[in-house]
């Protein structure tokens, strides 16, 4: 809430599942700048050649296959909000173009001599150490300091253990579509113990697959610890876990 109150630089990190785009989007809607768009990128799932072109945008031509003038996400967003997920994903290149904008808010397409202004907002998530990219020589310690002003850390499911039931509910709800009040008998004590003894490696994207699963199994019935995922139950039961690696 006092993120959103302003328009300061803010950086999500945390394991990947553990709900940076959810906050991102939550700064976002309980801001100034709810009314406009909010758009979210994972860098890591775009190209590296055609990252620039996809965040700032190219004119008619200015490289092979590019028949028409492209609006980049910055141009998109203007007004709103632009998330850049897996921001550490970023090449040195176009970081020096992200710090620009950061530093005067213009951009310039691929293509253009001339930048231009655009009001965005811009929030980076990332689930990798930044600090040990620095030093790597991989990430720009002026941009690192320009993005961190307002640093928030997801914890892991496994640092937060004492959630996980009402995160259960709350993921059954969404995945069944029922009210959260019309959930809670709707999984047993016992199948709660098995997710307690789970060390979720997936975080809380894990947990709403097994309660989605969870739900389709029961058939809209209370949730048992049979109805969960077999290497939940196996892991709780002592049972050794054949993992791909073996």
């Amino acid at each position: 809430a006092k993120a959103a109150a302003t328009s300061i630089n803010v950086s999500l990190s945390g394991e990947t599942g553990t709900g940076k785009e959810l906050v991102a989007r939550a700064i976002h809607y309980n801001s100034s700048r709810s009314a406009h768009p909010f758009v979210a990128v994972n860098l890591a799932a775009i190209p590296v050649d055609l990252v620039e072109s996809e965040l700032f945008g190219h004119r008619k031509g200015s490289f092979t296959g590019s028949d028409r003038d492209h609006k980049g996400l910055f141009e998109v967003a203007n007004g709103g909000t632009l998330f850049l997920d897996e921001v550490g994903e970023l090449n040195k290149n176009i970081q020096v173009k992200l710090l620009r904008f950061l530093e005067s808010g213009e951009i310039r397409r691929v293509g253009e001599s001339e930048p231009f202004r655009t009001d965005v907002r811009v929030l980076c998530a990332t689930n990798r150490d930044l600090r040990q990219l620095i030093k790597t020589d991989n990430f720009r310690e002026d941009l690192y300091f320009r993005i961190n002003t307002f640093e928030i850390r997801l914890p892991a499911m496994r640092d937060r253990r004492p959630d996980i039931p009402e995160l259960a509910k709350h993921l059954l709800s969404r995945a069944i579509r029922k009210p959260l009040d019309q959930c809670q008998n709707l999984i047993t004590a016992e199948a709660i113990d098995v997710l307690l003894e789970h060390t979720w490696p997936g975080n809380v994207r894990e947990l709403a697959n097994v309660m989605e699963y969870a739900s389709i199994i029961a058939g809209g019935e209370t949730i048992l610890p049979e109805h969960l995922p077999n290497h939940l139950r196996d892991a709780s039961r002592g049972v050794p876990v054949l993992s791909i690696a073996q």
